[in-house]
């Protein structure tokens, strides 16, 4: 019988998770480098990720999506892409007017807000959850407390990152809902089309600019659908067959450190250090509700 070894199943999935990290690191340096309003950008990347997926969608998926057109599981694409729009239209700001260190550091709160929401819904977290909740929220206050002392624009950024961690968390727990019953595809082009026609919307709403860019900029967008959108996503999805969801999760937060260096590197964001210690505990705290999480469900097993 032809037996794998655990080294052989192991090395594509750590090969996966590398290239997933450094795919999602690029994505707020990317939007930092574009010179293009964030709007545009966030329209683009989804509607060019869009476009990607139709062939597939409209072609071996075709089924599945028409069974999910006035069905739950479709309505809940809908909606979690409009809690996705929500998301790229705070956060992706935040990064412009911000720094990418302390933007990408406040929106991987979004599992802290997924524990409060949680205990919204009479789910009580676990104590090592509420701890982490602690340690998150006290980390994002000292550095949003840093902000303080820079300029309002810098408090404003803060904030549109927060919100954009609440608005990722209504999206990842619609998004669970819909993905019960639907191909990864199939929600994934239902979701980012939504999301895309609403930032439409909105760019011609309020005469954003959708055009006319030099070519590093569409060079960043390109790279911004290609890495963080598609690439990205897809080797967390490969992932996830192979290890558990936990590993995946703390694994995500290596974004933080990732994107501060790309920035530090390539853009020459240097982080402020007095903010550094509250971004450390941010990330900490946001690890320990992760792992406080995994806990609580072996727990209930």
């Amino acid at each position: 019988m032809n037996v794998r070894s655990s080294a052989q199943v192991a090395a594509p999935t750590v090969l996966a998770l590398t290239v997933a990290v450094l795919a999602v690191s690029s994505s707020a340096p990317l939007i930092a480098f574009a010179a293009a309003p964030a709007m545009a950008i966030a329209f683009w990347r989804n509607s060019l990720a869009s476009l990607v997926l139709t062939p597939i969608a409209l072609g071996p998926r075709r089924g599945e999506v028409r069974r999910a057109a006035g069905a739950r599981a479709g309505a809940f694409c809908v909606f979690a892409g409009i809690a996705l729009a929500a998301h790229f239209a705070t956060w992706m700001p935040s990064v412009q007017l911000g720094s990418v260190a302390t933007a990408t550091a406040l929106v991987a709160t979004q599992p802290v807000w997924q524990g409060l929401i949680a205990a919204v819904q009479g789910r009580r977290p676990s104590a090592a959850q509420w701890l982490g909740i602690g340690l998150a929220v006290a980390g994002a206050a000292w550095a949003t407390g840093v902000d303080l002392g820079v300029s309002g624009q810098a408090v404003l950024a803060d904030v549109l990152a927060l919100l954009g961690a609440l608005a990722a968390a209504v999206y990842t727990a619609l998004g669970e809902r819909a993905r019960a019953e639907l191909s990864t595809t199939t929600y994934t082009w239902i979701c980012y089309g939504t999301c895309a026609v609403l930032l439409l919307a909105v760019c011609l709403a309020f005469g954003v600019d959708l055009t006319g860019y030099d070519g590093r900029t569409w060079a960043a967008i390109l790279a911004l659908v290609a890495g963080a959108q598609l690439l990205g996503h897809s080797m967390f999805n490969y992932a996830l067959q192979r290890t558990s969801a936990t590993t995946v999760s703390v694994l995500i937060l290596l974004e933080v450190p990732g994107a501060a260096f790309l920035a530090w590197w390539w853009l020459g964001q240097t982080p402020r250090a007095e903010s550094l210690p509250g971004l450390f505990l941010l990330v900490a705290g946001v690890a320990v509700v992760i792992l406080g999480r995994a806990s609580f469900k072996l727990i209930r097993r």
